[in-house]
């Protein structure tokens, strides 16, 4: 300590000390009058403009945010029509299908009542020709039974008047 009171740094000069208070005065009022204000109007303009750089950011993310919840409902629209239009064809398909098996049922009813129809009239028919066989062969053994020839159209009509009350149901169960 009795190095820093020896020190020509540390002594108290009265003289020196009222200049400097002086030209620190001086200075002060220099820089007061041409330096500060252009010092602050440099940093309030640095001030307003990092303000409107995080403005325009802040705005800039909100608009990025509209967006992205723009897009996401987009998708979501988009998403949501596929699977409308997805559902439509299944219910086209479906419908498509039932159609078909409508039609292709219908088409083999038809067939089935044709052939059905052809059966019962080739069953007609043979039950025809075994009646005029049958009265062929009645009047055949009908004439060998008396002996003498029998007129055919007089005869013939007798014998269908006798086959047509004749039950040929019999016939028709077995065919």
């Amino acid at each position: 300590m009795l190095l820093a009171v020896s020190s020509p740094l540390t002594r108290i000069i009265p003289g020196l000390m009222i200049w400097t208070i002086l030209f620190f005065l001086i200075v002060f009022f220099v820089l007061r009058k041409y330096a500060f204000g252009r010092i602050q109007g440099i940093l309030d303009a640095r001030r307003e403009h990092i303000e409107k750089a995080i403005a325009s950011a802040d705005e800039a993310r909100d608009e990025a945010q509209r967006l992205l919840e723009e897009h996401k409902k987009l998708i979501a629209e988009a998403r949501g029509e596929a699977e409308s239009i997805l559902a439509e064809a299944r219910n086209t398909r479906e419908a498509m299908e039932r159609r078909m098996k409508e039609e292709t049922e219908t088409e083999r009813q038809r067939r089935l009542e044709e052939t059905r129809k052809e059966i019962a009239s080739e069953t007609a028919r043979a039950l025809e020709q075994i009646r005029n066989e049958v009265a062929d062969l009645t009047l055949e053994a009908a004439s060998r039974v008396v002996g003498r020839t029998l007129d055919a159209e007089r005869d013939g009509e007798l014998i269908s008047e006798a086959i047509a009350g004749l039950d040929f149901s019999r016939l028709e169960g077995s065919a």
